[in-house]
């Protein structure tokens, strides 16, 4: 878990890194556009800046941080599809895969069965089995742990919140509250085309069009080189303050309505902002708001308080040489968990950070009680090995079963194997039935045919076509249940020229598996070039 968290960083680091270097950009106003846009931001279908500091504290920003997130996620978008999108795949290799996809087989397959009832396999077989591999039959080495368990919510009935807190919360919650305005703008970006000298003239050209009485949003369709606003006459939604830059922020709410600012220079250019509307806020009572702000302030005092028992557990089982004391300490429970193995088990068991915990040298070995684990943000335990078990050997009686059941598969591969050389070097004649048993024919069987098992059908595909008429190809699989199957090539049917729907078809999915390549190559080619240090 922790490596894989460890690649995704570096990963996202190498992708920014990529996309600066590659000067891939988006203007303020892109990033604006799709903070406004974003459903889990709205209510009734206008952004809520109210909504949006839920939503982004609920995760854990501040909005700056969301916003610098989502810039990151934007460029990283930018170079996925650059990349990835820049895939092309030619005609010829359409041709090729299409012939290939609409190819169809004539087959016929042969089960011999591993057949326990049909394959005798006598007690001294299986025993003389069992003493030869000894080692196969060992129970697994186990642990049982006592452990502690601490959860977040058995703290949430224990905390009390004051009035004259809520109050403060109410009255914090309030004052956060601010009108909504409306705003289109009209965007002349600065950048290799254009510098902050022709951007200005070319936004007071705009200005002065505008004097002699001309549309706001028929120059902005034509001229504002915002594309998320433009085509929509430069209409940027409804939005409260925190959302824009600032320079253009102050601008807009110094504006009264239906009017235009003077020329305003933000980072990606220079804006003419027209004022389209206001929506005062909407201010809840106390009592509408008070379950709310209980539940969030009781919320935030057993998030303290866990995090403050948390740390004492830590330092009791550290000081402990068991786990009664810190359990008397907090007043919880020892618990005792069922035996099981490295590959885990049930219920905590099956955590993997109490895994690595209990087979670990100092909980197994030394016999120390573990750090504390987390096992969601909601629950901790410390654990204490309480038992090792050692591997032991198991009875003949316990295994003689499977022992019999894998000896009679071997029994039904060899004898399968037997049947397959001599079907292919002639010696063995091919015949309706073999060894008592039909061939089961099919003809014009496609690449996903229902109907036949997928085993059967990879095997089918990848076999060479035959040489002739009469001349089949045999190959063999391994069943899930032990059968042995024998898989008969008879012939091979090329598929009717595709339609120009199924060229179109193929041409997208090979073009979206090469750019997937192109990106994973790209992505490589970074990891290669970087200088990465990992402590």
């Amino acid at each position: 878990m922790r490596e894989s968290a460890l690649k995704g960083l570096i990963d996202r680091k190498l992708l920014l890194q990529g996309a600066t270097d590659a000067k891939f950009s988006f203007s303020d106003a892109a990033l604006d556009q799709q903070l406004l846009q974003t459903p889990e931001f709205q209510v009734d279908g206008k952004f809520s800046a109210d909504r949006f500091d839920q939503v982004i504290r609920q995760l854990g920003y501040s909005r700056l941080q969301f916003r610098q997130m989502l810039g990151q996620e934007m460029l990283i978008g930018q170079v996925r599809a650059g990349v990835a999108g820049s895939a092309f795949v030619t005609d010829a290799q359409v041709d090729a895969f299409a012939r290939l996809e609409k190819q169809t087989r004539d087959f016929a397959s042969l089960t011999l069965p591993a057949d326990t009832t049909a394959v005798k396999v006598t007690d001294d077989e299986v025993k003389a089995h069992y003493d030869q591999h000894a080692k196969e039959f060992m129970s697994p080495e186990q642990v049982v742990l006592d452990y502690i368990e601490l959860k977040k919510s058995s703290f949430f009935d224990k905390v009390q919140v004051k009035d004259e807190d809520l109050q403060a919360a109410y009255q914090k919650e309030i004052a956060n509250l601010s009108e909504q305005r409306r705003a289109a703008h009209i965007l002349i970006e600065v950048n290799d085309k254009l510098n902050d000298e022709q951007a200005k003239a070319k936004i007071e050209e705009i200005q002065q069009r505008l004097a002699k009485g001309e549309d706001f949003a028929a120059l902005a369709k034509e001229y504002s080189q915002d594309p998320g606003s433009s085509n929509k006459g430069g209409d940027l939604g409804y939005a409260g303050k925190g959302v824009y830059d600032p320079a253009f922020e102050d601008t807009l709410y110094a504006l009264n309505k239906d009017q235009v600012s003077q020329p305003v220079r933000t980072d990606f250019g220079w804006h003419l902002i027209k004022l389209l509307g206001v929506e005062a806020p909407s201010v809840p009572t106390f009592a509408s708001l008070k379950d709310k702000l209980t539940t969030d302030l009781k919320s935030q005092l057993v998030e303290q308080k866990f995090v403050e028992v948390t740390k004492q557990l830590e330092d009791s089982a550290f000081e402990s040489s068991d786990l009664s004391q810190p359990a008397q300490d907090l007043g919880l429970k020892v618990q005792t968990t069922a035996p099981f193995g490295r590959e885990g088990g049930e219920g905590i068991t099956a955590n993997r950070a109490v895994i690595q915990a209990a087979f670990s040298p100092e909980v197994l070995e030394e016999g120390s009680n573990s750090n504390t684990l987390e096992l969601d943000p909601e629950t901790v335990v410390v654990v204490r090995s309480k038992e090792h078990l050692q591997p032991q050997q198991l009875p003949l009686e316990s295994v003689a079963s499977s022992i019999r059941t894998q000896l009679a598969t071997a029994a039904a591969k060899a004898k399968g194997e037997a049947l397959l050389a001599g079907l292919r070097d002639g010696k063995i004649p091919l015949a309706a039935k073999q060894d008592g048993r039909d061939w089961k024919s099919m003809e014009a069987v496609t690449r996903s045919q229902e109907g036949v098992d997928p085993q059967v059908l990879q095997t089918l595909f990848r076999m060479p076509k035959p040489d002739g008429k009469g001349k089949p190809e045999f190959a063999s699989i391994t069943a899930a249940d032990g059968s042995f199957v024998i898989v008969r090539l008879n012939g091979v049917n090329q598929a009717a020229a595709p339609t120009d729907a199924e060229k179109a078809q193929y041409r997208r999915f090979l073009a979206s598996r090469a750019g997937q390549q192109d990106f994973a190559a790209y992505r490589a080619q970074l990891e290669s070039n970087a200088k990465i240090e990992k402590f």
